[in-house]
């Protein structure tokens, strides 16, 4: 399923041991790491997934947990699972992802979310992180994180959705004038094509619509959903049917297979 890629990581810092955990001040922080990602990219990285492993352990033990990523990319949630005690096997469709920054993950095979080489039950945990807005069929890519679950493994999925103010991702914010618009104007600006290119490789993706597609799952049970980057106390957001769809930027959802 997996396979080794042999390639040295690179050295990097797992995480600000005086970085801020919780409330508006992780917020605040999180938002300069992501304004700054392009520039200093492991830093960010490194942060946000020991933000992840923080919420995963609230839900669930890591140790001994064999986890599959999702477009899990140069592997830095792996290595944070890895430190945590799990087993964690990267699924990336593009092969220059897993040798972005200089980095790769130790295991780690090439394949598509839609249809994962994974075969029914054989995760314990299953994780995605900003790869739902980027498949064709996103219901295919959420059915197929379920079915890899064995009964009880938990699934921790984010996703930008299209209103958020970052839906066009570096076509932001002219995506709001129409995805093919951003793509031409950001052409136009720059003279190349953008890496996320509305209709080939960024597709809408709304809130409302995900959430349906849980609740329509008999066999999932969602323990929490919320902003991503928000502080806790923001949940009530995605309560709020049109203003969820602009000021979420980012969500999370937590859930547990049945």
């Amino acid at each position: 399923m997996a396979t080794d890629l042999g390639r040295p990581r690179a050295a990097g810092p797992s995480s600000r041991s005086d970085a801020p955990t919780a409330g508006l001040a992780r917020s605040i922080y999180l938002f300069d790491l992501f304004r700054k990602e392009a520039v200093d990219p492991d830093t960010f990285y490194h942060y946000l997934a020991a933000d992840t492993l923080r919420h995963v352990r609230e839900y669930a033990d890591p140790t001994g947990a064999v986890v599959i990523d999702v477009g899990g990319g140069p592997g830095y949630i792996a290595e944070a699972l890895k430190a945590a005690g799990a087993s964690c096997h990267v699924i990336e469709y593009s092969a220059a992802e897993l040798e972005l920054h200089d980095r790769s993950p130790d295991s780690a095979a090439q394949g598509d979310g839609q249809a994962l080489p994974i075969r029914d039950g054989g995760a314990t945990l299953v994780h995605s992180s900003n790869v739902l807005e980027h498949v064709p069929d996103w219901e295919a890519m959420l059915s197929e994180m379920v079915r890899v679950l064995a009964p009880g493994g938990l699934g921790y999925l984010t996703f930008t959705n299209w209103y958020s103010p970052w839906g066009g991702h570096e076509t932001s914010p002219w995506h709001y004038l129409g995805g093919r618009r951003a793509v031409e104007r950001f052409k136009r600006k720059t003279g190349e094509d953008p890496k996320n290119e509305f209709g080939v490789s960024l597709f809408r993706l709304h809130i409302a619509e995900v959430l349906r597609w849980f609740e329509q799952r008999p066999d999932v049970e969602v323990l929490w959903v919320g902003p991503r980057y928000l502080p806790e106390w923001m949940r009530w957001i995605v309560r709020v049917p049109g203003l969820r769809e602009v000021v979420t930027w980012n969500l999370a959802v937590v859930f547990r297979r049945r």
